[in-house]
């Protein structure tokens, strides 16, 4: 069992100058992909839960024992961790009381006292029993399981405050977006972040590691630099339900389904599978993960 923390992934990620992929699963095939991806290049990996998610593959327990029951099955040898994307209050203590290792909690929708007050209590729950932290400064624009952000660049005095708190990294927006970039986004606001990031080292005395959200669809080269003003976590979702949504649709569109016995569900969803490994496979070699 290779289960670990957020916490430990993300902040050796952060000593290390790398980043590590936090790809949100959405069914056991998905897991499976993204164990077998990880396991493959020798990479730790967050594997990611939204509360939509969640509710449709069964509930807190369901996920958080699938992937250790996976990681069991599969004989992983690389640190996992189970994790909460953008949950709620309620969902964040779920997510605890379910065996995650790592809560989000998204409060960027709330007044930023209410979002600092709540995050503390999670805190206080949470690392009691080893679980880690994520908390949310700036809204991150898109749709998130009903959290609706514009894209907004994050305060660096909130951020400030927020990292303060115990949490053990940070989401601060810097002009990301969930979902598929339109094609006049301006890109992430790189001086931006790198501010922030000065800001919140100052403050709480170490290298501490910031999130990515909406990490599909940013160029490469923007993520490097990203990662080098203090990004070690980065979130990838869209991107590899695009890949396994094209490649399903070119096996139907292509009557390959029609083939013997290619109306199998294991059989019809693996060029779809297939194709989520091959998106994650490039995504760590771009943050750097591998063999690490």
């Amino acid at each position: 069992m290779t289960i670990v923390s957020g916490k430990q992934v993300v902040q050796t990620a952060r000593a290390n100058g790398y980043a590590v992929g936090a790809f949100n699963t959405n069914n056991l095939e998905w897991t499976q992909a993204i164990l077998r991806t990880a396991e493959a290049k020798q990479s730790p990996v967050i594997i990611a839960a939204s509360m939509g998610a969640i509710k449709y593959m069964g509930g807190f327990k369901t996920v958080a024992e699938l992937i250790r029951n996976l990681d069991s099955a599969m004989n992983i040898t690389v640190p996992v961790a189970i994790h909460l994307d953008h949950g709620d209050y309620e969902a964040a203590i779920s997510a605890i009381a379910a065996g995650f290792t790592s809560v989000m909690f998204d409060g960027s929708n709330l007044t930023f006292a209410d979002n600092l007050e709540k995050t503390q209590k999670i805190i206080e729950f949470a690392h009691t029993v080893g679980v880690s932290v994520e908390a949310e400064v700036g809204t991150i624009g898109g749709e998130e399981d009903g959290i609706i952000g514009s894209g907004e660049i994050a305060s660096i005095d909130e951020a400030v405050i927020m990292a303060q708190t115990g949490i053990d990294f940070l989401a601060a927006g810097i002009g990301n977006i969930h979902g598929v970039y339109p094609k006049n986004w301006a890109g992430l606001n790189l001086d931006h972040l790198e501010k922030l990031a000065a800001a919140v080292n100052e403050a709480v005395g170490y290298d501490f590691p910031l999130v990515l959200h909406g990490a599909s669809g940013v160029p490469d080269a923007q993520i490097a630099v990203a990662i080098k003003h203090g990004v070690a976590k980065v979130n990838v979702n869209t991107e590899a339900q695009l890949a396994f949504h094209q490649a399903t649709r070119d096996f139907v569109l292509s009557d390959k389904d029609l083939i013997g016995k290619n109306y199998d569900p294991r059989k019809f969803l693996a060029p779809g599978v297939k194709a989520i490994e091959t998106a994650l496979t490039d995504r760590i070699n771009v943050f750097g993960s591998a063999n690490k």
